[in-house]
Parts: structure tokens; C-alpha cells; sequence
């Protein structure tokens, strides 16, 4: 099936953009790639470095004539994404010996959790984590001794730190490995009934942690649609994970044989033999394009609207929110996992999963079947599943049809025509609101003003019970530059109270809501932010704002507004304490959310 129309004019529109430093990426890592292997370079004294703790291996590294690989992993049991890492170097070995070739861990990142740091000062590192990842990979492989690499990570800002140092990495073939979900807790509906409760003061502490230690039960990503589980989908549908793999259940033998399999294909993708595929190839920009569909089929995270503009930059290529808005008008969304419906991942991979929905995609031209990925083959090599025979990993047809229709639907009857995300732009800045789980009902809320420069606040004012008409909530100088951008999900069962006692209700705000925002109307990332002087500087209480995701439109209806002076706000607080003075350099040279709020590129 050829390309849709539209999905080409918005790709030709990216790459005419992209054009000069798409070009300049790319002459970039041709000449680091015509310098062949490159530990052949190094000083003896620095191989004798580089090799002396690798015990049986030292010989083969030496020689020189087998591939190394080299391992980035996100590795750590704070996160119980990435604590099944804990057993994949070995298993990697293991293989990677058995194809006469080598691997070294090249290096750690961290890895942190904003569901443990939501509503906590921790949470203003978050954004920043996805640089200091960038940067700590990039360290890892400085050593310049690999030929493939391996990159092991899940959450919310790892992969998309692990992304941009793969891409600054372009010349160096490259394979993401999964982790995959823990197995299904109680449901999702069960989980939010009680803290909602527990918001309003009906539910102990006691009641609420015996819930979410139940939600929340064993080794794997949290089982929401959040922003790992779409980062996951991302790697699948971008070609960067083996077919299948994203969401298949840690400790088990599949699991453990495609992890194996990964780092067989790793040894056959280098320089060194006759299938080269350096990553900055794929991570081209119909690759991206592909990624923007998967996130607007399956209402994904907000979070990745803000990742993949810092993500495509890292490959020279230059995404805007306009994309995201148009790609969306053009993407049914075909999928329903909480919280934007009952589903878990589990069950959505169960129903048919990414492969199902790729070969649907792909039958109505919006997705870019020519594309490279790591498998070898095109995209349509990714509507094949993993099956375990023997010992052995083989590929065969997924399923043609959904296995269940109220989690993901064929692309003739999808649950919407559109996708999940929405730009709102107007006299207020540019945001995004994810429209995927709010009700048609709430999709324009126009309400008074009310001010806040802390969520805390909101929280305080909640309990005091001063949210008696429809309103729509700021909180702003919550962007990178003012205090990291901090996720604001503690937020969302206050405001899910008030739309359920029937007021109409919204947030706009220049900080981030959670993978898992929910019901609540939300334009988020607006952008400038407060912090630089943006129109939210200028909002009174009181003021009249209007959202409308129909129209695509953030504004307020105030006359003169234009005209007021924005005011400032004392972040004193924000700098200093758990870590964040060490941070002050990354809110300096942050840029704007729209593209990508980094501080690297």
C-alpha cells in the first residue's frame, strides 16, 4: 500500500526543514564510520585499559577481528522497569559468545521514577534526567572500543535520553532491549476509585498503600499506558526493538530468548560484516513520522510530545508541534488502555498488540513501510510476532484480526477518527492536550481563571473547599527554565473530585502531566513559559480563559490583556535542596517545551 497523501506532505514537509542539519548529521557519521573499528585505534596501553578485567575474552578483544559489543543499561532495583536488567548482561554474553564475538558493559545511566518522586522536590531533576542520561551514555561509549551497542532501558526519560546519545552515537549500530510489563495486578479502575476516595478524605493511608502495593507487585513496567509502556511502543513501531518484543513479561523464557536474540542480531549488524546499519540510517525521518502515528493510534503519553522533538534532534532532524497536530487529524485511534479504558498492556498485547496494529496501519498507507530497521527487513516485518520453538526464536504472522474489539480495533471501525493528542494555540501560547481519554462533553471548557505557582496549592485550596463554580486552573513558572517542569500528576484525582461532582473543570499549566493523565481536560507544555515572560505571566484570578480542543485553541477573553506587564515569581525555593542546585546550568540553557526543552541541542 503506498503512503497516504497527507502522511507524505507532512514527511516532505520535516525533511525539506530538517534539509541543513539533517545533511550535516549524516557527512558527520559517514566520516566517523570510514574509520572502521574502531578499537584498532587505540593505543596498546589503552586496550591493555580496556580489556584487562575481561578474563576469557582478553584474546579475542585483542585480535581484534570479532565484533564488541557495547552495553548501556539503565540497571537498577530502585525501578522495578529495569530490575530485570540485573540478569541481561550475562544473558548477553552468554550468546554473544556462542557467535564468536565479545561484549562489554560500556557504561550505567541513571534512572529514576516519577511515580516515586510525583508532587515531590525530585521530581524538578525529572526532565533533566533525560540529559544527564544523554550525557552519561555518551561517556559510556567514549571509550570508543564498540562496533554495535546494546541499550537497555525502559522509563519515562531514559529511553529518550538513550535515543539522543544513540543518535550523537549515528555511526554505531544500535539495538534498544526491552524489559517488558509485570503481569496484571487488580485493575485500573480499582486503583484510581481509591485514591480518588482517599482524596476526599474516605480512604486511609492504610487502604491506599494495600492498593497500590497491589497495583504496583513484581519486576516489569508499571502495567498502565503511561510513558514507558509508549516509549516501548515507539521502539517497536520505529524499527529499534525486535519485532514482538516490547511487551512480553520479564522471567520468562521468551523474555529471556529475545533478549538473546537481540544480541545475536547486534554481532551481524556491525562493520565488520556484510549488514551494516549504523543507527543514525534509522533513525531517519519517515522512522520519526512512524513513531508520531504509533503515538496518535495509541493515545500515548503527552510526555513523548515533548521527547521526540529533543530525540529527532539528536538525528538532525527538526519536529514541531504542527506535526504532531496534523499527523493526528490524519491517525484514528484504534487502541483503549488505561487510562484511556479498562486495559492494561497486558491485555493489549494479548488482543494482537503492535503487530496487529502496525499490519492495520500499514493496509491504509499511514505508516512508511520502507523504512530500516534493526530486524533487517522493512516495517512490514514487524507484523510478525516472536513464537519460542525449540529453543529458538522464529517470526511468524501475527494475528489479522483484533482478538478483542474493546481494546484495540481494525482501522475501518476505530474508536475515534483522530488520534489522542490536540495543539491548542492562541493568545495564552501554544500547548497540547491529550484527548484521547477526556469525554466530547469536556473537550471546551471556558471558566474563570484561577492562579497558582504551586500544586500544593491547588490541593490546599481543594480541601478548603474553594472550588464551587467551573474553573479552569494555572499553575504556572512550572517550565524547564523555571524549575525543571516538573510532572504535576499528583494533581489529577483532586481535579477528577471536581469533575465528578459536575463542575467543569480544566488545567493549563507550562509544566508536564503524567503518561497517565486522565480524564481531566489538561493543555499542558504551554509554551513561552511564565518563567520567560509568557502570556500565562500576564493571567489574573478571575479571568475568563477558554479551551477548545475542537478548535484547537488556548486563549483568554479578556480585553487588553495584551497590553499587561507579566509577572515574576521568586523560584529561590526551586534551586537548591535534593540535588537541584546542581541543576542550575540545565534551567539556564533549557529551550522552550515546543522543541523539546533541552539543553543539549
Amino acid at each position: 500500500m503506498s503512503a497516504h497523501t497527507k502522511l507524505n506532505e507532512i514527511t516532505q514537509r520535516i525533511i525539506e526543514r530538517s534539509k541543513p542539519t539533517r545533511e550535516a548529521y549524516l557527512e558527520r557519521i559517514a566520516n566517523a564510520a570510514s574509520k572502521g573499528p574502531v578499537r584498532a585505534h587505540l593505543s596498546c596501553g589503552g586496550q591493555a585499559h580496556a580489556y584487562a578485567a575481561m578474563g576469557q575474552d582478553k584474546a579475542a578483544l585483542a585480535e581484534g577481528r570479532a565484533p564488541n559489543l557495547g552495553i548501556v543499561t539503565a540497571y537498577n532495583d530502585m525501578l522495578s522497569a529495569h530490575k530485570p536488567y540485573e540478569r541481561f548482561p550475562d544473558l548477553i554474553r552468554e550468546m554473544v559468545r556462542e557467535q564468536g564475538a565479545t561484549v562489554q558493559v560500556a557504561g550505567g545511566v541513571p534512572a529514576m521514577c516519577d511515580g516515586v518522586t510525583q508532587g515531590e522536590p525530585g521530581m524538578e531533576l525529572s526532565l533533566f534526567s533525560r540529559d544527564t542520561i544523554a550525557l552519561s551514555a555518551a561517556i559510556g561509549l567514549s571509550h570508543n572500543c564498540f562496533d554495535s551497542a546494546l541499550y537497555l532501558g525502559v522509563c519515562d526519560k531514559i529511553v529518550p535520553g538513550l535515543i539522543m546519545a544513540a543518535g550523537s552515537f549515528g555511526h554505531i549500530p544500535s539495538i534498544f532491549v526491552p524489559a517488558g510489563p509485570m503481569p496484571t495486578g487488580i485493575t485500573n479502575d480499582e486503583k484510581a476509585e481509591v485514591r480518588n476516595r482517599f482524596a476526599i478524605g474516605e480512604a486511609s493511608r492504610q487502604e491506599l498503600m494495600e492498593t497500590e502495593m497491589k497495583a504496583y507487585h513484581g519486576q516489569g513496567t508499571c502495567t498502565f499506558y503511561g510513558t514507558a509502556n509508549t516509549n516501548q511502543m515507539l521502539m517497536e513501531i520505529m524499527g529499534l526493538h525486535l519485532p514482538g518484543a516490547s511487551f512480553v513479561n520479564p522471567e520468562t523464557e521468551l523474555r529471556d530468548a529475545l533478549t538473546k536474540e537481540a544480541a545475536k542480531r547486534a554481532t551481524e549488524i556491525t562493520g565488520l560484516g556484510n549488514d551494516f546499519r549504523p543507527v543514525g540510517h534509522i533513525l531517519s525521518e519517515k522512522t520519526f513520522v512512524n513513531g508520531l502515528v504509533g503515538l496518535m493510534a495509541t493515545g500515548g503519553s503527552t510526555n513523548l510530545v515533548l521527547h521526540l522533538p529533543a530525540m529527532a534532534r539528536s538525528a538532525g532532524i527538526i519536529l514541531d508541534l504542527q506535526d504532531f497536530s496534523d499527523l493526528s487529524e490524519i491517525t484514528p485511534l484504534m487502541a483503549k488502555v488505561y487510562p484511556n479504558g479498562l486495559a492494561d498492556v497486558n491485555h493489549f498485547h494479548a488482543a494482537g498488540g503492535l503487530g496487529y496494529m502496525i499490519r492495520q496501519l500499514l493496509s491504509e498507507g499511514l505508516l512508511h513501510e520502507d523504512v530500516e530497521t534493526v530486524a533487517g527487513e522493512s516495517l512490514a516485518f514487524y507484523t510478525k510476532e516472536p513464537k519460542l520453538k525449540q529453543g529458538e526464536v522464529v517470526f511468524e504472522d501475527g494475528t489479522s484480526e483484533s482478538l478483542n474489539e474493546k481494546i484495540i480495533r481494525p482501522i475501518s471501525n476505530p474508536f475515534q477518527k483522530t488520534g489522542g493528542l490536540k495543539e491548542l494555540k492562541g493568545n495564552l501560547g501554544r500547548g497540547v492536550m491529550k484527548v484521547s481519554a477526556v469525554k466530547p462533553e469536556y473537550h471546551v471548557v471556558e471558566a474563570k481563571a484561577r492562579i497558582f505557582t504551586d500544586q500544593h496549592d491547588v490541593k490546599k485550596a481543594f480541601q478548603n473547599g474553594e472550588f464551587t463554580e467551573d474553573t479552569v486552573v494555572v499553575v504556572r513558572f512550572q517550565g524547564p527554565q523555571a524549575n525543571g517542569m516538573p510532572e504535576l500528576h499528583s494533581l489529577t484525582p483532586t481535579l477528577s473530585v471536581l469533575q465528578g461532582r459536575g463542575l467543569k473543570v480544566a488545567l493549563v499549566t507550562d509544566g508536564r502531566m503524567s503518561g497517565a493523565s486522565g480524564k481531566v481536560p489538561a493543555c499542558i507544555h504551554v509554551c513561552p513559559e511564565a518563567k520567560s515572560g509568557g502570556p500565562l505571566a500576564k493571567l489574573k484570578d478571575g479571568d475568563l480563559v477558554r479551551l477548545d480542543a475542537t478548535l484547537g485553541t488556548l486563549e483568554v477573553l479578556e480585553e487588553g490583556f495584551e497590553a499587561r506587564q507579566p509577572v515574576t515569581h521568586d523560584l529561590t525555593a526551586n534551586k537548591v535542596g535534593i540535588g537541584r542546585e546542581l541543576f542550575e546550568t540545565f534551567r539556564k540553557s533549557a529551550g522552550q517545551a515546543s522543541d523539546g526543552a533541552c539543553s543539549l541541542f
